[in-house]
């Protein structure tokens, strides 16, 4: 992800604490992490006036629906039961939480957390190099010598093209010598390890997911909606109150158990599509994220799918 577009996502993050605080206090008492916001307020500060009223209205247009799946965010047990709003650290994600903002209740010991994006789908850009090992990272299964035999040699040129300063654009033969050779033996490896452990495809989705439920938020600009989408997959999502119920039933999603097919994406050579029961797909489009060629690349990857008791509400701006 680019500079701009990670300010981008920080600045929607703040906008989003603005308008959840506004909303929250006129029914209970909140309060902010003030350290927690400090870098996406920073982000916030460089935007311009009309910017800051597009990313608003993107944050006031999903509340009413969060609230009306989570009404443990507005009941309130007294004085001393606050909601605190705060931002998670990156090294959250690192750890595989990947919530952006966290609604938490100490006093009952409860949480929420929200995937904030700003205008992108990507589920995760995951970096692959000679000294990454995916599988081990991903789902807890390192990667066979099959698969390192093919992509070292590859990483070996593009650190002597590195050295030389050539740039990707210059590189007229990467789809076919660096991209193809690349997602093939990643195709395979996978494959491979399913074979070797059916709880490969759980595992995957729940790397890309994190180990904490939450709802994501997408602005859209040019559509001016904004994207509300459950994943609940522990089932930690639509806790009813004491006094009032969730209104929006968000039920619990399977994980994937299958393998259904993983191949080439229909005349690409850079991207490899996923099948899985339950409703799950995914695609896995390899590109470069420099200028001059460097022995690194990243997987774009975005869900094509998603079971169909993951919910998705489209939110109009006002």
């Amino acid at each position: 992800m680019s500079s701009k577009s990670n300010d981008q996502g920080r600045a929607f993050e703040y906008a989003c604490i603005i308008e959840l605080k506004d909303r929250i206090e006129d029914k209970r008492p909140v309060t902010v992490d003030e350290e927690s916001v400090m870098a996406s307020l920073r982000a916030w500060e460089t935007l311009s006036k009309v910017e800051h009223q597009t990313y608003l209205r993107a944050a006031d247009a999903f509340i009413d629906t969060l609230f009306s799946a989570e009404p443990l965010i507005l009941e309130c047990d007294g004085d001393d039961d606050i909601v605190v709003l705060s931002i998670n650290k990156d090294s959250d994600a690192e750890g595989g939480d990947v919530r952006d903002i966290v609604i938490t209740r100490k006093s009952i010991r409860w949480d929420i957390g929200l995937s904030m994006k700003h205008n992108h789908f990507a589920a995760k850009h995951s970096r692959l190099s000679p000294k990454i090992d995916f599988g081990a990272k991903w789902y807890g299964l390192p990667c066979d010598d099959s698969y390192w035999n093919v992509i070292r040699p590859i990483f070996v040129r593009l650190q002597s093209l590195k050295e030389e300063k050539v740039a990707w654009h210059d590189m007229t033969d990467k789809e076919d010598s660096v991209y193809l050779p690349i997602v093939d033996a990643f195709i395979k490896e996978m494959n491979r390890a399913y074979k070797a452990d059916s709880t490969i495809p759980a595992r995957l989705i729940s790397y890309l997911l994190g180990i904490r439920d939450f709802y994501k938020v997408v602005a859209i600009d040019k559509k001016q909606l904004t994207e509300f989408q459950s994943f609940n997959l522990r089932g930690e999502l639509n806790k009813d109150g004491k006094k009032t119920k969730a209104t929006l039933i968000i039920p619990k999603a399977d994980l994937p158990t299958e393998i259904i097919s993983l191949r080439f994406k229909p005349e690409s050579k850079s991207t490899a599509e996923l099948y899985l029961n339950n409703g799950w797909s995914l695609s896995f489009r390899i590109h470069n994220a420099s200028t001059i060629v460097e022995p690194s690349l990243k997987f774009d990857i975005q869900f094509l799918g998603v079971p169909a008791n993951i919910i998705t509400v489209n939110c109009m701006w006002r």
